[in-house]
């Protein structure tokens, strides 16, 4: 007579695995050095896509869009406002302008869970180091009024263009649940952007020359990000007698 047994395999939750993953990540973050003197309190959010080893290293690439409306940056579209500090649409009306920053950044990254404060082999302490590509710039809206002069390609001399590089350090925890989906990592974020000025003028400031040395642009803040591992499909064991 032959009998089959099924045995349930489930991954051994006294080892650390091997695993790819994906994650979201929100981070909120205050503005340091140069960046400072453009923009305040910044959001984030992004995407984390890595590999995790046996050994607790993580390889990885994230890419992070930032967004924000404290602007800060000085005699803005002051060639454009009245003696009221009021610019007017095509309509003879007071418009209403609106600021915004925004930006993104793509980056590599390496990352490391140490045991400890670990409740399995897969979670611990987590240091990450990033280095990438960072882009930013100055939204203005007008919302339903009509200003030519914030309009198309007029805007580039409005946006402060930023680019170059990016790189950052992150310092937190990591856990990974020995099932169900309570993965997520949550810590301190502190980020340094070395970048330059891309446009040529700045029409409300026109008689002074643009700036084109580096930036050493800052930020730091906290993140947080739910991670979803995608582990290899366990084989079914089966005796037969």
């Amino acid at each position: 007579m032959l009998n089959t047994n099924h045995v349930n395999a489930q991954r051994d939750a006294t080892k650390a695995v091997a695993t790819p993953y994906v994650s979201v990540q929100y981070g909120l973050n205050w503005t340091g050095g140069d960046l400072a003197d453009r923009y305040g309190l910044t959001n984030a959010i992004g995407s984390h896509a890595g590999y995790k080893t046996k050994r607790n290293w993580i390889y990885g690439i994230d890419g992070n869009f930032f967004f924000g409306n404290d602007v800060n940056i000085p005699g803005l579209l002051q060639n454009l406002k009245d003696e009221a500090g009021q610019i007017i649409n095509t309509s003879g009306e007071k418009s209403i302008v609106l600021y915004f920053n925004r930006g993104f950044n793509v980056n590599l990254s390496v990352s490391k869970i140490l045991p400890i404060l670990n409740p399995n082999p897969n979670s611990g302490v987590m240091i990450q180091l990033t280095a990438g590509y960072l882009w930013h710039k100055l939204r203005i809206e007008t919302q339903e009024d009509e200003v030519p002069q914030l309009q198309g390609d007029y805007l580039k001399g409005y946006d402060r263009l930023t680019i170059g590089l990016n790189t950052s350090q992150f310092l937190g925890y990591s856990y990974m649940a020995d099932r169900g989906i309570l993965n997520f990592y949550a810590g301190a974020y502190f980020q340094q952007g070395f970048t330059k000025n891309q446009r040529d003028v700045f029409w409300d400031h026109p008689n002074e020359k643009v700036d084109k040395d580096l930036r050493i642009e800052q930020m730091i803040g906290f993140k947080v990000g739910w991670l979803i591992p995608i582990y290899k499909r366990q084989p079914k064991d089966y005796y037969y007698n």
